[in-house]
């Protein structure tokens, strides 16, 4: 019997004036998922989940930007993100 897939988190950034495309400036597995999580949280970082998407992107060195293949899934939910947040303000 299989044990349950720990949590991952994958935290993006994107500076529109100097990225081309998102970065991957966080990501972890297990305490170090939860750890990422409690900073967002802190911080008042929107967290979106996507076991699919956060199984992906974990695969991405901290610094590197997204993959192309990416671009349109992270899109959707970084537009998501941004219209949440524009609703609470």
């Amino acid at each position: 019997m299989q044990g349950k897939k720990p949590l991952k988190a994958v935290a993006l950034q994107y500076q529109e004036e100097k990225d081309d495309a998102p970065r991957v400036v966080a990501r972890g597995a297990g305490k170090i998922a939860e750890q990422i999580l409690l900073l967002a949280q802190e911080h008042g970082v929107p967290v979106k989940q996507s076991k699919v998407l956060a199984e992906t992107l974990s695969l991405v060195e901290p610094g590197d930007e997204i993959p192309e293949g990416l671009y349109l899934a992270v899109a959707q939910i970084m537009s998501e993100v941004l219209a949440v947040d524009a609703s609470q303000h």
